[in-house]
């Protein structure tokens, strides 16, 4: 069964009320996310839901994940969690992570940590394909908040 935590932390030049706007805008950093689709915002600020697809070897996933956030602290943190199965090939998933905005030299600094777990068929391709994919979704989404942010 694959799962890993994730901790990764930049520095960008907008202010931490910048940031929050930018971040909280989900259709916005959906897109920032290869495997994120079908983005949809129940309640502002509370739930959500998005389909992930991708390809694993053979597989072809289509996961229909509720997102769910847990804390919210205005314009400083935001903690969800995520879960959500691809009954095709038996696999579900969850993730739990929690993004910190601090103030920091005229900037922001921005922090998310969490974890995830796969279980199931496409978890049977191996952690180590999991986790790069789970390394590759953190890097596109760190990459696009430099650009955005800085």
């Amino acid at each position: 069964m694959p799962s890993g935590q994730l901790s990764r932390r930049i520095e960008v030049d907008a202010s931490p009320s910048k940031c929050w706007v930018v971040l909280t805008d989900v259709q916005r950093v959906a897109g920032w996310v290869s495997i994120a689709h079908q983005v949809e915002e129940v309640e502002p600020l509370a739930s959500y839901t998005v389909v992930l697809q991708d390809s694993f070897g053979p597989f072809k996933l289509h996961a229909d994940m509720e997102v769910d956030v847990t804390d919210v602290d205005e314009e400083r943190r935001i903690r969800f969690r995520a879960s959500g199965a691809d009954r095709s090939v038996g696999t579900t998933i969850s993730v739990d992570a929690t993004m910190e905005l601090e103030p920091a030299n005229g900037g922001t600094v921005l922090q998310v940590d969490g974890s995830y777990q796969v279980v199931g068929t496409v978890a049977a391709m191996g952690a180590s394909t999991i986790n790069k994919k789970a390394e590759t979704i953190i890097e596109e989404f760190f990459e696009a908040a430099e650009r955005e942010l800085t």
